[in-house]
C-alpha cells in the first residue's frame, strides 16, 4: 500500500505512536491515543506523552490545551528531532517528537482508579473491577497480543497438517469428563437441562465416525470447579482428533503446534519435545508434571543402603535429592524442610551435609552415626554429591515418597515461569485405572473410552490396576498443558471396560447411547488430544496465573467484579424457565 492508502487504513491517524523514528522526521503526522503524562514547559508550552498499544511518543503542544491523564486525543503536526541533550534512550521513539499544530480532544476522562503505567501495582480486585483500564497497560496489551500470536500459530500448524476446523455445540448433554458441569434450563422443555461442555470429547469422536479424519477447534470449555492460578470456569483449549493414527502420530501433530507457538512468540528455535513414561517421570522427578529446566533429579538409594540397620531406611523406597551448595543451610531452615516433608505426607526427612575434600568426603548429620562408612560412601556416589552439598532423603512407599521429594525439588530449585528455555515433555503410559471405589470397582484415570495398552489387554480383568493406558500428557516447565489418548473403537473392549467400572449395559446405553450407536455404523481407530491455550499463553507471556492472559476473568470466588455477575434473575424469568428457588439455608447457630 502507498503511504496515503496506509493512512486511510489507520483511520484518524497516519501512524501509531510507538512506530515513529528519525527516518520519519519532516513528515506531517497524525497520532491518536491516551494522555499518559503531561509536563509543563514554560507559560505557553507543554510536553504530552501520548500512548497507544505500540508505545509512547512525545508531543509538544500549546499550554492552553486542557489535556489530562487518560484523555483521548488526536495530535497532528510535524515530526522533528528532539533538541540536543533531550533524547530519551529509554523509549524507542526517544529521538523524535511531534510539534503539534492541531490538537483534538476526542474524549475526556476522569482520573483513573490506578496508574496505567504500572509504577504503582494495584490490588487485583481493583484491577478486575476496572478491567477496561487495566487492559490499557503495557503488560496486559503485551499478554493479550501474545495470546493472539499463540492462536494464530496454532491455526497455522493445524492447517499445514491438514486438519479441518469444526465448531461443536455449547449447549450439550452430560458427559463423563470427571468435573462438575454448568447446567442450563430449557425454556421449551421445562424441567430439562442442557449442560455447557467440559470439552468436545464425544463430539469429536463422532466426527471421526463421520469421516472427517482430522478435526481441530480452538474450543471454549466450561467446568464448575474451584478456581486457582491455572483454572477458570471458562477456559480455551486446542482440541483435536485424528483417525487411523498411533500415539506417536498424535504426539508429532501436537508437538508441531506447540513448537510453532514457541517460535512465533520468541523468534527462537525451542528445544525438541522429549518423551518419558509415567513411571520414569515419577522416579526421576516425583511428579507426572516434570519441570525439565533444572536438574536435582531424584536418586534411588535402595541398593546403597541395602541391609542397613538404620530402621528409617528399611522401606520399599529410599529416594534422595542433592541440593548443590545446600550444606550452608542453617538448622532452622532444615527443620522447616522436615516439617514441609511431613505435611506432604512423609514420615520424616533425613538431611545429610557433605563435608571434607576431594577423595575424602563424609556425611554430617544427627543420623550419620547410624550409617556405616560403606553406606555413606555409597550414598555420596549414588547422588553425585560433592563437598558443600546437601542430600535430602525420604523413605516409605514408592509413590508417596517420590511425590514428597518431587515437591521439595520444586520448592528448592524451580525457576520462575518467566525463565526460559521452554522445555516440552510428553508423559506416556499412564495407569488405565487410578484406584478402586467403595464398591471395589476400578476407577478410570482418564475417561472410560481410553484404549488400554495392547500388551496389557490380557490382564484387564485379572489385574486391572497394573494395566497401562494409551493416554498421554503434554507438560511445559512443570505445567500440565493437556492430555489425550487413543480411544476405544471396538465394541468388545468397550464392554469389558464398562463391566470393570460397574456400568451396566442399560446405564451405558442411557449415558452414552448416541456414541455407542454411532460406533455400530463403522468407527475408525482414532485418537486425540486437547491442551489449554490459557496455560500455554500464560507461560509464553511469563505469567504465573492464567487470569493475566484472559481479557475478563473471574476472581477466585467465581465473581466478575466488572460486570457484577453472578446475580439473581427476576421471578418472571425464573417462572418462564420452570424454576423455583429453594429457601436459603439457615446459618449454623442461628
Amino acid at each position: 500500500m502507498s503511504r496515503e492508502e496506509t493512512a486511510r487504513a489507520r483511520g484518524l491517524r497516519t501512524d501509531y505512536c510507538g512506530e515513529l523514528r528519525s527516518k520519519d522526521v519532516g513528515r506531517t503526522v497524525s497520532v491518536c491515543g491516551w494522555v499518559a503524562r503531561r509536563r509543563e514547559h514554560g507559560e505557553h508550552l507543554a510536553f504530552v506523552d501520548l500512548r497507544d498499544h505500540t508505545g509512547i511518543v512525545q508531543c509538544v503542544v500549546d499550554g492552553g490545551h486542557d489535556l489530562r491523564a487518560e484523555h483521548v486525543v488526536r495530535v497532528t503536526g510535524e515530526l522533528r528531532l528532539r533538541p540536543e541533550g533531550t533524547v530519551n534512550d529509554a523509549i524507542p521513539t526517544g529521538e523524535v517528537e511531534v510539534g503539534a499544530s492541531e490538537v483534538e480532544i476526542l474524549s475526556v476522562a476522569e482520573p483513573p482508579p490506578f496508574s496505567v503505567d504500572g509504577r504503582v501495582e494495584a490490588e487485583e480486585p481493583v484491577r478486575l473491577r476496572y478491567r477496561y483500564v487495566d487492559l490499557r497497560s503495557e503488560r496486559m496489551q503485551h499478554n493479550l497480543r501474545v495470546r493472539a500470536e499463540v492462536n494464530a500459530a496454532i491455526r497455522r500448524s493445524m492447517d499445514r497438517q491438514g486438519f479441518v476446523e469444526v465448531e461443536t455445540p455449547l449447549l450439550w448433554t452430560p458427559t463423563p469428563e470427571g468435573a462438575r458441569e454448568f447446567a442450563i434450563p430449557s425454556r421449551l422443555q421445562p424441567g430439562s437441562f442442557y449442560v455447557l461442555p467440559q470439552s468436545p470429547q464425544i463430539a469429536k469422536q463422532l466426527l471421526m465416525v463421520s469421516g472427517f479424519d482430522r478435526y481441530y477447534q480452538i474450543a471454549r470449555c466450561m467446568r464448575d470447579e474451584d478456581l486457582r492460578a491455572d483454572r477458570q470456569f471458562e477456559f480455551t483449549q486446542l482440541d483435536l482428533e485424528a483417525s487411523f493414527v498411533s500415539q506417536e502420530d498424535v504426539w508429532e501433530m501436537v508437538s508441531d503446534s506447540v513448537l510453532e507457538v514457541a517460535r512465533a512468540v520468541t523468534g527462537e528455535e525451542p528445544p525438541p519435545v522429549v518423551t518419558m513414561t509415567w513411571n520414569e517421570a515419577l522416579d526421576r522427578f516425583g511428579t507426572d508434571k516434570p519441570d525439565l529446566r533444572f536438574g536435582m533429579e531424584l536418586v534411588a538409594l535402595e541398593e546403597a543402603v541395602a541391609g542397613t540397620e538404620f530402621k528409617a531406611f528399611q522401606a520399599e523406597a529410599v529416594r534422595a535429592i542433592c541440593l548443590e551448595g545446600g550444606a550452608e543451610l542453617g538448622r532452622g531452615r532444615l527443620d522447616a524442610l522436615t516439617d514441609r516433608a511431613r505435611k506432604l505426607g512423609a514420615a520424616g526427612l533425613v538431611w545429610l551435609r557433605v563435608v571434607g575434600g576431594e577423595g575424602q568426603l563424609d556425611l554430617e548429620s544427627p543420623v550419620a552415626k547410624f550409617l556405616s562408612t560403606k553406606e555413606k560412601a555409597a550414598v555420596i556416589e549414588a547422588t553425585g554429591a560433592g563437598a558443600g552439598d546437601l542430600v535430602l532423603v525420604v523413605a516409605g512407599e514408592r509413590a508417596p515418597t517420590c511425590r514428597v521429594l518431587g515437591q521439595l525439588r520444586l520448592d528448592l530449585g524451580q525457576p520462575p515461569v518467566s525463565e526460559r528455555p521452554y522445555r516440552f515433555c510428553w508423559v506416556t503410559e499412564f495407569p488405565l485405572f487410578e484406584g478402586v471405589d467403595e464398591e471395589g470397582n476400578p476407577v478410570a484415570a482418564h475417561h472410560p473410552f481410553t484404549m488400554p495398552h495392547p500388551e496389557d489387554l490380557g490382564r484387564l480383568e485379572a489385574d486391572p490396576l497394573s494395566v497401562r493406558s494409551q493416554s498421554y500428557d503434554l507438560v511445559l516447565n512443570g505445567w500440565e498443558l493437556g492430555s489425550g489418548s487413543i480411544r476405544i473403537h471396538r465394541a468388545d473392549i468397550q464392554r469389558r471396560i464398562f463391566a470393570l467400572l460397574g456400568i451396566s449395559e442399560e446405564e451405558a446405553e442411557s449415558r452414552f447411547g448416541f456414541l455407542l450407536g454411532a460406533f455400530r455404523y463403522g468407527a475408525p481407530p482414532h485418537g486425540g488430544f486437547a491442551y489449554g491455550v490459557d496455560r500455554l499463553a500464560a507461560i509464553m507471556a511469563g505469567e504465573e496465573s492464567i487470569r493475566e492472559v484472559i481479557a475478563f476473568p473471574k476472581t477466585q470466588s467465581g465473581a466478575d467484579l466488572m460486570a457484577g455477575s453472578p446475580r439473581s434473575l427476576p421471578a418472571s424469568q425464573l417462572q418462564e424457565l420452570g424454576l423455583r428457588l429453594a429457601p436459603p439455608k439457615e446459618a449454623k447457630g442461628a
